[in-house]
């Protein structure tokens, strides 16, 4: 039996770790170029031939490409990989909170950045992971502006590929102080991931996925944004769908914690990034 507060003990943990992290770590605001290193945005990174794709970060809704990556940015990088991450979704006169413009909009965005990650390594293509529309929005790109022919894989971390209700969205507000004045504010990238917006409609149409890419689902069933969590389940060819507690049973991670700081998650993005060399994900991932 879980603990009984075990949902508010994880949103605190979760929310002390951002907290910490930002406060230590240069301005959230500043754009990708200028994000802390630590290899990362690191644009004179060559791909290697174990890793010869590099990784492009898409940060989720009131994210930003430096918090939203703060353990899994490192984490990839000290395996061999070239990591990038950008900002999108900005609305003007909003700072460090992003992803909350125009969906269609922000998939533009990506288009650009992974062009110019691609010319600036040399690689003809890239993977993508990104957490909750993070994970969703690139299959915009993928979809409608062309990124299929860049893209090799797409690893969403807990995606509201089928949108979720406004209520779940609001569940992200207490882990970003000054979040909930933005809600009186025009938030187009709100609406746009509602269950049965035209977006998500238009995104769905005509199947799930796209030819040539490989597509990776990682979500938690304690999921209390996009719900019920099994809508972030893609359908189609060359998809794999993950349940994190059916790797980790006692894993607790619940949206937010899933794709910041959970490293069973992470391992799992990993073999999805490198299927070849993968290997078996479970509770000891933690520590590894």
């Amino acid at each position: 039996m879980l603990p009984r507060n075990w949902k508010r003990a994880v949103r605190s943990l979760t929310a002390a770790l951002l907290l910490t992290a930002a406060a230590t770590a240069v301005p959230a605001a500043a754009h990708a170029d200028t994000a802390p290193s630590s290899g990362w945005n690191n644009y004179n990174c060559k791909p290697s031939a174990a890793h010869p794709r590099p990784v492009v970060l898409v940060h989720g809704t009131f994210g930003n490409s430096v918090d939203n990556w703060l353990v899994l940015a490192p984490y990839l990088v000290n395996r061999g990989y070239c990591v990038f991450s950008l900002d999108y979704g900005q609305l003007p006169g909003v700072p460090l909170f992003n992803g909350l413009g125009p969906i269609d909009k922000s998939a533009g965005q990506l288009d650009t950045f992974v062009d110019k990650v691609l010319a600036a390594t040399g690689a003809p293509k890239a993977d993508l992971v990104g957490h909750s529309q993070g994970g969703m929005m690139p299959r915009y790109y993928l979809k409608f502006l062309g990124g299929a022919a860049k893209v090799n894989s797409l690893v969403g971390v807990a995606p509201d590929n089928h949108g979720t209700t406004l209520n779940g969205l609001t569940n992200l507000l207490p882990y970003f102080p000054g979040a909930g004045d933005l809600l009186t504010l025009a938030t187009p990238g709100l609406a746009d991931q509602m269950a049965g917006s035209p977006f998500i409609t238009k995104l769905n149409q005509g199947g799930d996925t796209v030819p040539g890419v490989h597509y990776t689902v990682i979500a938690t069933k304690y999921d209390e944004v996009v719900t019920p969590y099994g809508t972030q389940f893609l359908s189609g060819p060359d998809v794999h769908n993950v349940k994190l507690q059916d790797l980790c049973v006692v894993d607790l991670s619940e949206h937010v914690a899933i794709g910041t700081i959970d490293r069973v998650a992470f391992h799992e993005v990993a073999n999805a990034l490198d299927p070849a060399h993968a290997t078996p994900t479970t509770c000891a991932s933690a520590v590894s």
